[in-house]
């Protein structure tokens, strides 16, 4: 591999970020991502950045192996992940506008007390940690094999740079860049359906009906875990807080179309690695042997650009769990936040990389992170009443913890033993009929439990502000 236009390419891509980064952050900046003058993103920047810390390095490569393995079926049902962007938009705006709450972990400590809210705080904290080594992966294997210099080089570089730059502005440098990111991603996804049309237009792979059927059966399954998936994710919650009520609607329902239109558009190129040979294990590996070096540049920028909008997002979303969220004591101008902020950026970067001195993900770095996806989404379905439901006036701590803990042991069941479900479960076809069975059955009992707890151990008359009101 000629290494040089690729390290050339990834220069200028740190050229482009480091001109939109602000030099310096106060507190309403590095944990709110206002301006200098206290001004909040508007509706473009504000879906711009949405969109684009969800396109991230991973995401593009799921879409991409989701094609290949389903046909288009597969981009779509990837893409409907996007509509959690909805979802979340729709919940934060009565939280903010009924329950006067600035963000969701004030939300569920009002509502569902402290220890609650630290129970959730855990459940993003660990979404967080992923986000860190599953984008750097994948842009260190644009570079070189795992475990070769170039590789581990390049990870080192990227998460030292993203990292450099959200210690020194925050969720406000992360939202400038992101405008940049999305910019730059549109351009180099124009080029690159460009250059593969050529042999689409010739070689068009054709899928089987079980294929079809399998992509099917994924979508619905993923239509059924935006109701909690986006809920667990502080990048996207945290941008769901700093600009009024209704610009953020309209921002982030736009957000998700653009996102989701983006994500079946790349899963195009999946097409293009079953037209060239790909058989089997990184799709992306497959793509970079058949193009021209010109276009392995381009979509080696296009990795850093996604990677790079996630992954300061992570970094700002960590500094603001740990140093307001988890503590709940302190303001964006206290001085204390903005060092306790910047260490658990230094900390998620060091940390966040570990698993990748595992070989755990190989070569299978789409099915392993697609798998992720869907395991977590399990895990996490015990949110969704958490949050929907929360106009139910009866319900507390107890339908917290019922309906959380009841979706994290189906998760870990799915996950470890997923010949425990009975086969009536399955709905669809395909690898992830169990999935959604398991999936749609434990989020109705999710629901169930959340209303049975509010019966059992009926909360305590509140604050109007702290329920969600009809």
């Amino acid at each position: 591999m000629n290494i040089l236009p690729l390290t050339a390419a990834g220069l200028v891509y740190m050229a482009l970020v480091w001109i939109a980064t602000p030099r310096t952050a106060e507190g309403a900046q590095f944990f709110g991502g206002r301006s200098r003058q206290g001004a909040a993103p508007g509706f473009l920047l504000l879906a711009a950045s949405a969109a684009i810390s969800w396109i991230f390095a991973k995401s593009i490569v799921n879409a991409a192996s989701l094609t290949a393995a389903f046909g288009l079926w597969g981009g779509i049902g990837y893409a409907a992940y996007y509509l959690s962007f909805i979802v979340v938009a729709v919940a934060a705006y009565f939280i903010r506008v009924k329950g006067k709450h600035r963000s969701l972990p004030a939300f569920v400590a009002s509502r569902y007390g402290t220890l609650c809210m630290k129970l959730f705080l855990l459940a993003v904290g660990v979404r967080l940690f992923n986000e860190v080594w599953s984008n750097t992966k994948v842009v260190g294997l644009f570079f070189g094999p795992e475990g070769d210099s170039a590789y581990w080089s390049a990870v080192a570089v990227f998460t030292l740079f993203t990292a450099f730059y959200t210690l020194k502005s925050g969720l406000r440098g992360s939202i400038l860049t992101d405008g940049v990111q999305m910019l730059l991603a549109a351009f180099l996804l124009v080029v690159i359906l460009g250059a593969i049309h050529a042999t689409l237009s010739t070689q068009f792979p054709q899928i089987t009906p079980e294929q079809t059927a399998g992509g099917i059966t994924f979508a619905l399954l993923a239509l059924v875990q935006i109701a909690s998936y986006g809920f667990h994710d502080p990048v996207l919650t945290d941008r769901a807080f700093i600009a009024n009520p209704k610009t953020t609607l309209k921002a982030f329902i736009t957000a998700g179309l653009v996102g989701g239109a983006f994500i079946i558009l790349f899963g195009l190129t999946g097409f293009y690695a079953l037209a060239v040979g790909h058989s089997g294990g990184n799709i992306m590996a497959s793509i970079a042997g058949a193009v021209s070096l010109p276009l392995l540049v381009v979509f080696n920028v296009m990795m850093l650009t996604t990677a790079g909008s996630t992954l300061d997002s992570t970094f700002s979303s960590t500094a603001k769990l740990t140093a307001l969220d988890f503590t709940g004591g302190k303001t964006e101008s206290d001085k204390s936040a903005m060092r306790w902020g910047r260490f658990a950026i230094v900390a998620v970067a060091l940390l966040g990389n570990l698993p990748l001195l595992s070989l755990y993900v190989g070569d299978h770095i789409g099915p392993a992170v697609i798998a992720a996806t869907t395991i977590s989404g399990t895990m996490i379905m015990g949110l969704a009443p958490v949050f929907l439901l929360a106009f139910f006036k009866k319900a507390g701590a107890l339908s917290f913890h019922l309906s959380l803990w009841t979706g994290f042991a189906l998760g870990i069941l799915l996950a470890a033993a997923p010949g425990i479900f009975p086969e009536w479960m399955a709905l669809g076809s395909g690898k992830y009929a169990d999935d959604l069975g398991v999936n749609l059955f434990g989020l109705m009992l999710c629901c169930g439990l959340y209303v049975l707890g509010g019966f059992i151990s009926p909360a305590p008359a509140r604050p109007a502000s702290s329920v969600l009101q009809n």
